[in-house]
């Protein structure tokens, strides 16, 4: 499958550079304001390729997405010191306000994947401006909060963290929802899991989970300025997902309506992802602590979209 990629900072070429590791994608094309930059990430990945499957690495014009099966949006502006979550939305719908009718003219039948954030806010007004079927308009959201989630698990239970189930939900943000009461390893509850293996899963190793999960990202940021590898897998993920239509269920935003007597808004749930982006949403059963989480999540999002006319 064909990919576009439009942004080429950290993030976009990250992705990039993973869905060529993985074999994600069998043509990639890198779109950026900054022609050199796209240019100079593309020979970079390029030159990877000798070590790999063989693919197609080239930077290009908007007009050189035809013919992709997915768009991946990256773009917009980094958040200013001191700059509140809606001014950032608010500098961000102005940039794809400029870009979305630029793929869809190119790409018409491309599914579209947001990366940029606040990423349910910006999946909703990808999808308010791109006019197609909310279906093919996919946000990362927690994708990459469920993969921390269930690594930290992962870690405390002594099992690959692909041996844990475990979701968060909601806002890509602070009011996320980690998902404790279905979370599972093996096939057991994590109570049990833990108990056998002699490493129980006590209240303090819950706070310390969450936290680990919630603080990750400002963690990571503070460290090295951003985050970029786990995003970029995450993505590469979600591209292999649609262009091999395995159905595989991953936790992405995408427009929700009603579910969990929540507002329309997008937000992440378990979704079924294939060749024609999302296939079914789920809604999974939540303690009542949880539901009232999620429904808060929701709303906190809605108030946001709806200062900025989304």
């Amino acid at each position: 499958m064909k990919v576009g990629v439009v942004g080429c900072g950290s993030v976009g070429s990250t992705a990039a550079y993973a869905m060529a590791l993985t074999s994600a994608a069998n043509e990639i094309v890198l779109v950026d304001l900054n022609a050199k930059l796209a240019q100079a990430q593309a020979e970079d990945i390029l030159h990877a390729t000798p070590f790999i499957k063989p693919i197609k690495v080239a930077a290009g014009e908007y007009e050189d997405l035809a013919g992709a099966g997915l768009v991946v949006l990256s773009c917009g502006v980094s958040q200013r010191p001191d700059e509140t979550r809606l001014q950032l939305l608010e500098r961000n719908v102005r940039v794809f306000e400029s870009v979305i009718p630029r793929v869809v003219r190119s790409a018409p039948e491309a599914i579209l994947l947001v990366a940029s954030n606040p990423v349910d806010l910006i999946t909703r007004v990808v999808t308010r401006l791109a006019g197609i079927p909310p279906r093919r308009v996919i946000g990362s959201g927690t994708i990459l909060d469920t993969a921390r989630f269930r690594a930290l698990l992962g870690e405390h239970l002594g099992v690959s963290a692909q041996s844990v189930h475990a979701y968060v939900l909601g806002e890509h943000g602070d009011s996320e929802v980690l998902v404790w009461s279905s979370a599972m390893a093996g096939g057991i509850t994590l109570g049990e899991f833990g108990d056998q293996v002699g490493r129980p899963v006590t209240e303090a190793v819950r706070g310390h989970v969450d936290d680990g999960v919630r603080r990750a990202a400002y963690k990571i940021i503070e460290g090295k300025g951003a985050t970029y590898y786990g995003i970029g897998a995450g993505l590469a993920r979600i591209v292999s997902a649609v262009a091999d239509n395995e159905g595989t269920v991953l936790t992405v935003s995408g427009l929700t309506q009603g579910m969990h007597d929540s507002p329309e808004t997008s937000f992440s749930l378990p979704r079924v992802i294939g060749a024609q982006g999302v296939a079914a949403t789920l809604s999974p059963v939540l303690s009542d602590g949880e539901h009232r989480a999620l429904r808060q999540s929701a709303k906190i999002l809605e108030e946001a979209a709806q200062q900025v006319g989304f």
